[in-house]
């Protein structure tokens, strides 16, 4: 049995900000503001619950890299980690995973895609469960692969990927609502803990 399972959120857990965002605005400088600004009707409707904030999501990203193929959005995406290392992640956060011992047992679970967290992922040697995005003959389709990796969808994809019962402690982090359920499935459950 293994001693120690950690699971980190990413987006303003191990971040000091919303990194969606953050990779369309680097990625697409020129379009970014006025494409954003079409959307605000919609980000308005899916914070008040009257449209599907998955659906929101989904469409927002589609209307950047819908048709890239997977080679672009790779190069894009290794640019964004390039000029977002030094200053992404919390000081607090980044020390902290300097001292975990060097071990598989390390897992980001994030809502945020694949496309852009994979980088980070790789980076400080985690595994990654998050929302994936879907291609077709390596071309984005504009779709997910796979739910939204928020809330219960955090739970049901950790338990399908990792086998919990190896596990004597499990250490879970994250800093909004969308990780109650992961941070009741652990052991040792930390709020905020990098944002103070």
């Amino acid at each position: 049995m293994n001693n120690r399972l950690y699971l980190f959120d990413f987006d303003g857990t191990l971040t000091n900000k919303d990194t969606l965002f953050d990779f369309l605005q680097i990625s697409f400088p020129h379009i970014y503001k006025s494409r954003f600004i079409k959307f605000i009707p919609l980000f308005l409707l899916s914070k008040f619950k009257l449209v599907n904030t998955e659906f929101v999501k989904q469409t927002f990203i589609s209307s950047f890299l819908k048709g890239k193929s997977k080679e672009e959005i790779n190069i894009l995406s290794q640019n964004y980690f390039n000029k977002r290392i030094n200053s992404l992640i919390h000081p607090k956060a980044l020390q902290y995973l300097k001292n975990i011992e060097n071990t598989n047992d390390k897992y980001i679970v994030t809502a945020s895609l694949d496309i852009w967290v994979e980088p980070f992922a790789n980076f400080f040697g985690f595994r990654l469960i998050s929302t994936k995005a879907e291609f077709k003959n390596q071309i984005f389709t504009g779709k997910f692969a796979t739910p939204n990796c928020n809330g219960k969808e955090k739970v049901k994809r950790i338990v399908c990927e990792i086998q919990l019962s190896q596990f004597k402690e499990i250490y879970a982090f994250g800093d909004t609502k969308g990780d109650k359920y992961m941070l009741e499935l652990s052991t040792n459950p930390h709020y905020k803990y990098f944002n103070s």
